[in-house]
């Protein structure tokens, strides 16, 4: 597999009533391949993936493989809060045709170091797939320290990892690890610009969802090492990097997503639509950024 960088999205996963929407599901892929998307996650946390059976993170990841045809890669979000579960659920990405895998470190359970290093390695050795790590400890209550992901990158079968806490010594230190081969990629679209401004990879990103191109933008400039385009262009996506964390992530973005055409705002239940009170300002920051024009979802009949 290619090194992961640039903008990735973490896909949202649209539902109608009690099913899934394929339709939806297929706009919103076609929407981020026309806008310049690098990589596609799906069923990550973004995708609600602890929502859905395993019938339906099957047809979705199979649907987006098919979608997406080679243009770019395709990770499944197959994390558990046990290895064995993960290591089936990498397995199962894997026969869907899955490029990598991107696995969050085990949640609720709060693991020891030593637990997450034999943790990521089995699932490394016997999941079938490349492995990008995921640290994000305000969701799991469990932190992958950066020695910890040092030693990890050392194995052949882990590629990256994508770190959500936005403190820059977490960065720093993660960055010592970039090799022709490990990806260190952001979590965290609103320091996402300072973590590649400093060397990081790229970014996967929940905003990408909304603005892909706008998102592409800030990546190519800030890896090319421009960083006065970078942060022009970064500036004018602050607004929504703060609308999209006025609810816990994805209540915002699939509001935003149903004002572009794609899809239905509802989450599944415990999570429930945006709250009115944020509707306006939330309407404002989309036509500030002039998306609708080049929103123009191809619905197709969807398998």
């Amino acid at each position: 597999m290619k090194k992961l960088i640039g903008s990735l999205c973490a896909l949202a996963t649209p539902f109608r009533g009690d099913a899934l929407d394929m339709d939806a599901f297929a706009a919103l892929i076609d929407y981020q391949l026309a806008g310049g998307t690098q990589g596609l996650v799906v069923a990550g946390s973004t995708g609600e993936a602890h929502a859905l059976d395993a019938a339906e993170f099957d047809r979705l990841l199979a649907f987006a493989v098919t979608r997406v045809n080679g243009r770019v890669p395709v990770l499944a979000g197959t994390g558990k809060a046990n290895t064995r579960k993960t290591i089936e659920a990498t397995r199962r990405a894997q026969a869907q045709g899955a490029d990598a895998a991107l696995v969050v470190t085990p949640y609720y359970v709060r693991p020891t170091q030593a637990g997450l290093q034999q943790h990521f390695s089995e699932v490394a050795d016997h999941g079938g797939l490349p492995i990008v790590l995921y640290n994000v400890p305000s969701r799991t209550g469990c932190d992958l320290l950066p020695e910890t992901a040092a030693r990890l990158a050392a194995h052949a079968g882990i590629v990256g990892i994508k770190e959500a806490r936005a403190d820059t010594e977490r960065m720093t230190a993660l960055l010592r690890l970039k090799t022709p081969h490990f990806s260190v990629l952001s979590g965290d679209d609103s320091t996402c610009l300072r973590a590649m401004l400093a060397g990081a990879d790229g970014v996967i990103s929940v905003a990408n969802n909304v603005a892909p191109a706008a998102m592409r933008a800030v990546c190519d400039a800030a890896l090319a090492g421009d960083a006065v385009r970078a942060q022009t262009l970064d500036a004018q996506l602050t607004a929504l990097y703060n609308l999209l964390g006025v609810e816990p992530n994805p209540i915002p973005v699939k509001w935003c997503l149903q004002q572009l055409g794609i899809g239905l705002a509802a989450p599944r239940l415990p999570l429930q639509t945006l709250m009115a009170v944020h509707h306006e300002q939330a309407r404002r920051i989309l036509d500030g950024l002039h998306l609708d024009a080049a929103v123009q979802p191809r619905h197709s009949s969807a398998a």
